[in-house]
């Protein structure tokens, strides 16, 4: 039975759903998507690498119900893999709740899939120009217009079909421990193994245009940890500051692993490591 708090993110969540990649909605700040002014540096979109998750309600209610049709929520992501039309969204939705309540960063590698559980990871071939790349599954949609996924815009120009907005392609799940490499940490977007020599090791716990949020993360997030918990607010284009609420410096991913473990259980989304 999930937890008070688990119960408000759910509700959260599903409303984020209803409003979601392809929907419109007031909460917005433009009426139409759009790929950012200043582009994506396809060098800089951070590699996802599959672990294995903790899963809450959050995001995975089934079913659920949008513009009137129904989608039920695959049980395990084991064995999927389909082929059809992949669009992406970007600007309009950037800095807003996914379906599990995580923040949409458009320039990382994620998607939005109707049916999968969240989180969960495929890998995505562009058929046009066989190009590669692996997603992390953090929202739902995309809900019309016969597409099976919706990318986030960095996985579009990474994939190479950023421009012409739409692409065909092959989706396939990959489930960490079955073959696949395993992070020993969720989803570095700076892999520990590669970080600069001497870079200390922090968990990104979430990223938020509003202070007041970021602050109040903070606080709930003290609870949980001894270690030092702060905001990192640095420039985000022409959307301004983006506030991100950071714990560190930690030892190693056994400890970023651990901590990770506690703040999904308490609700705190799906944090993930970065090393500076």
């Amino acid at each position: 039975m999930c937890s008070g708090v688990n119960r408000l993110l759910v509700l959260l969540s599903f409303a984020a759903l209803l409003a979601g990649c392809g929907a419109g909605d007031s909460r917005y700040s433009i009426s139409r998507d759009r790929a950012p002014a200043g582009g994506v540096d396809p060098a800089s979109v951070p590699i996802v690498v599959p672990h294995p998750v903790i899963r809450t309600a959050a995001g995975n209610r089934s079913p659920y119900t949008v513009f009137g049709q129904s989608y039920s929520v695959l049980p395990t992501e084991e064995g999927y893999l389909a082929r059809g039309v992949a669009s992406w969204y970007g600007e309009k939705f950037h800095g807003h709740r996914t379906a599990n309540g995580e923040i949409y960063d458009m320039y990382k590698a994620s998607a939005a899939h109707t049916s999968l559980p969240i989180p969960s990871f495929l890998r995505v071939t562009n058929l046009e120009n066989n190009r590669s790349l692996v997603v992390r599954v953090n929202d739902r949609g995309p809900f019309h217009g016969g597409r099976i996924v919706d990318l986030s815009y960095a996985a579009a120009v990474k994939l190479g079909f950023a421009d012409q907005g739409t692409a065909r392609v092959q989706l396939e799940a990959i489930v960490p421990g079955a073959g696949e490499e395993v992070a020993p940490a969720p989803n570095p977007p700076v892999l520990a193994a590669a970080s600069p020599a001497g870079a200390a090791l922090y968990l990104q716990v979430g990223a938020f245009a509003a202070r007041d949020s970021a602050e109040s993360v903070t606080r709930r997030v003290r609870a949980h940890t001894s270690r030092p918990v702060f905001i990192a607010s640095a420039e985000n284009g022409e959307r301004g500051l983006l506030h991100r609420v950071r714990i560190g410096p930690i030892q190693g991913a056994g400890e970023a692993r651990d901590l990770t473990r506690t703040l999904v259980a308490a609700g705190l989304g799906t944090p993930y490591t970065v090393a500076e």
